[in-house]
């Protein structure tokens, strides 16, 4: 009988917490600048474009492209023995950062760079996985 493993699941720092939160939700909400309307990925506790402390978590749309990725073929931990290949990627949103998540709902074959996507989220444990689906 094989033994069922658990995937790993995040652990949220301070700074990353609201991003978590707004999974659950099924939103995704990116660091926002209050000084200069800033955003990035990953979240921080200052503001990569002007260096403020002033920081809030706006939604974003959700909408982006593929600008690069990857397919693993290889198991690196037991929990994804029954995932691979599963595709890695640098999303670009819409609203301008890029953040790193799997695409979902398509072989990994066809996946292609500048492919329209959207967010989807998984359930994983008692965390939501932000992963982007074509559009």
């Amino acid at each position: 009988m094989s033994e069922v493993r658990q995937k790993p699941v995040p652990r949220p720092a301070p700074e990353s917490a609201p991003y978590w939160a707004a999974a659950r939700e099924r939103r995704l909400a990116l660091p926002t600048c209050d000084d200069c309307s800033g955003q990035w990925f990953p979240p921080s506790r200052t503001c990569p474009h002007c260096l403020s402390g002033r920081v809030s978590f706006t939604d974003v749309s959700g909408r982006g492209k593929v600008y690069s990725f990857v397919t693993f073929h290889r198991v690196y931990h037991p929990a994804f023995e029954g995932d691979v290949p599963y595709v890695v990627a640098l999303i670009e949103l819409e609203e301008g950062p890029r953040l790193l998540s799997n695409i979902v709902d398509v072989a990994p074959e066809d996946v292609r760079c500048e492919m329209p996507v959207e967010v989807t989220f998984e359930d994983v444990g008692e965390a939501v996985i932000p992963k982007f689906r074509p559009r």
